[in-house]
């Protein structure tokens, strides 16, 4: 793991957020936004998953010591990158997200758990999303965004593509289905006076593209700068740990 070491990865992307500033407003559903009946509802289809994601960590951490590093990095990169706000409009902000790296890496379920160790350390020392909104964050960035990152990376890379424009594909939709999916959730817990729930959801998607769209691209290109330096330091261990492109 003496690549990894040398990269300097996890200190370098700790270090960027403590230079940024904060603001209030966030695009992770904040605190007590979600009424509590759409609140409960994304927990309880998030928790599924979260136990399925519990059982696989496990399970790779108990075959293979080195992978606890390799998911702190991703964890970090996670961490920095979603915590990036850009001011979208009607008070709102994008960012982007970060799960994709993990999700292509070791799966969705792993990077269900990656996300959700994010979420609460941003809710309780950013004030960037919230407890009680955990779950339907969980579930958009968490759970939809790997879910497309892995599927589309593994899918791509059967039609003989190139890895880098695989990784900036899964990752850059990845980022849009989160945000499609937050908008999703948006619009059922707050359907629009005329029209409804689908003229909410429209309203919302609407309003996200307008940034959404260009951080989408832009973390797409950063994650295959990373993506390829732990394949120039690390292919090694990566193929042993067998989880470059992993199962579920």
């Amino acid at each position: 793991m003496t690549g990894l070491k040398n990269l300097g990865l996890p200190s370098l992307l700790f270090g960027i957020i403590f230079l940024l500033p904060q603001n209030v407003y966030a695009m992770h559903i904040m605190e007590g936004f979600l009424p509590v009946n759409w609140a409960l509802i994304w927990m309880l289809l998030a928790l599924p998953f979260v136990i399925f994601g519990i059982k696989k960590i496990k399970k790779l951490s108990g075959e293979h010591m080195n992978i606890k590093m390799i998911i702190g990095l991703c964890g970090a990169f996670a961490f920095v990158l979603s915590s990036l706000k850009i001011p979208s409009v009607t008070g709102s902000c994008s960012h982007p997200t970060g799960v994709g790296l993990a999700a292509i890496l070791f799966g969705p379920s792993v990077a269900c758990i990656m996300s959700l160790i994010v979420l609460l350390f941003q809710a309780l020392l950013l004030a960037h999303g919230g407890l009680t909104t955990l779950g339907a964050n969980l579930f958009s960035m968490g759970i939809a965004g790997p879910l497309v990152a892995f599927y589309i990376y593994k899918v791509m890379k059967k039609s003989g593509t190139s890895t880098s424009i695989n990784v900036f594909l899964a990752t850059s939709l990845a980022n849009l289905i989160t945000y499609m999916v937050t908008s999703i959730q948006l619009g059922l817990a707050f359907p629009a006076a005329n029209g409804g729930v689908l003229i909410s959801i429209a309203k919302f998607m609407g309003i996200f593209a307008i940034t959404q769209i260009p951080l989408a691209i832009s973390e797409g290109m950063l994650t295959v700068i990373v993506f390829n330096l732990l394949l120039k330091y690390n292919e090694n261990d990566l193929k042993e740990l067998k989880v470059f492109g992993g199962d579920i």
